[in-house]
């Protein structure tokens, strides 16, 4: 079983930074629950497929950027939070922002992404 700190990696590592379909489509099956509700500011999905094609999406509308961890995996009880970057490889992110989960039975159920502005 993840730790929440693993889990909270997959999922900005191995499914939000992915552009593999195949290893995102992976990752997404051992990072969360089948129904996992997914919210940002664009709204909530549920769902393995759902969380997977907002992935590929943001990555498709992104190409050159990707995801980089803001500071290490905080924890408490059953949920996890992870700030990261996002923005072209190497430079730095235009965009800041922060996942919040919640687990249950060592798989992500519901997950929670707001952006911060400066």
């Amino acid at each position: 079983m993840a730790t929440i700190p693993e889990l909270m990696q997959a999922n900005l590592l191995e499914v939000f930074n992915e552009r593999d379909a195949e290893r995102r489509r992976a990752a997404v099956a051992r990072t969360y629950v089948p129904d996992v509700e997914f919210s940002d500011p664009e709204g909530t999905v549920t769902g393995h497929e759902a969380v997977d094609e907002k992935a590929r999406d943001l990555l498709d509308r992104s190409p050159g950027f990707v995801f980089t961890p803001d500071g290490p995996v905080r924890v408490a009880r059953d949920l996890g939070h992870l700030a990261w970057g996002f923005g072209p490889e190497g430079e730095p992110p235009v965009v800041r922002g922060m996942d919040i989960a919640l687990v249950k039975d060592g798989l992500i159920a519901r997950l929670y992404t707001l952006l911060l502005t400066d």
